[in-house]
């Protein structure tokens, strides 16, 4: 699997080609964080969101497809008790309706053939009333981005699609999400921040 192989390298490449960004979103998502949530984290990485979100939550279950990123984010993660690592599928999340105060899947669902089922799944293990917060890198300069996406695909990295800020608000628009949010990151890529409250 791809995102296996590049594990132990992934926070290098992200921090020399987007550093303020690649901090700073998880430090932004941190802020839709009470203190008493039960949190869930699809796709998490090497932890860059799971770091800033467990300094401020009760529990947050951190899961990925890839053995390698919880691996490398469960090391760097040591300190913290109050995370459970799980390897899980975001399309199909083996969890009760209505289970976490949050839940975050962070730049993702452009990698997903079906990524308005993936957000359907976040939103069923959503309590009422809780969020769904999706950061997803956005195009900003097209020439910048093209290549960063190019050297990923040699890599073998495979992109379903490609967001600018206006295509990832009209994503949620076309699919029938309401109640969506919407914060940017910025930086050398940008991260554009989906917050969807679920009723």
């Amino acid at each position: 699997m791809f995102w296996d192989k590049v594990a132990p390298a992934y926070d290098l490449f992200e921090t020399v080609y987007n550093a303020k960004v690649y901090r700073n979103t998880g430090e932004r998502v941190a802020v839709e964080i009470d203190e008493n949530d039960m949190v869930l984290e699809c796709a998490c990485g090497t932890g860059a969101i799971t770091i800033p979100v467990a300094k401020v939550c009760r529990r947050i279950y951190a899961t990925d497809m890839a053995v390698g990123m919880l691996r490398k984010n469960k090391r760097k993660c040591r300190k913290f008790s109050n995370i459970v690592f799980r390897k899980a599928d975001i399309m199909n999340l083996r969890s009760p309706d209505n289970r976490f105060d949050k839940v975050i899947a962070g730049n993702v669902i452009h990698l997903l053939p079906d990524p308005v089922g993936a957000v359907k799944e976040l939103l069923r293990v959503c309590k009422p009333g809780g969020k769904v917060i999706i950061p997803t890198y956005v195009n900003s300069s097209k020439h910048s981005s093209e290549k960063a996406v190019k050297v990923l695909e040699k890599m073998g990295a495979s992109f379903e699609r490609q967001f600018d800020t206006e295509s990832y608000k009209a994503f949620f628009d076309d699919s029938g999400f309401t109640d969506v949010e919407y914060e940017i990151v910025d930086g050398r890529m940008p991260c554009m921040i989906a917050i969807l409250t679920k009723q």
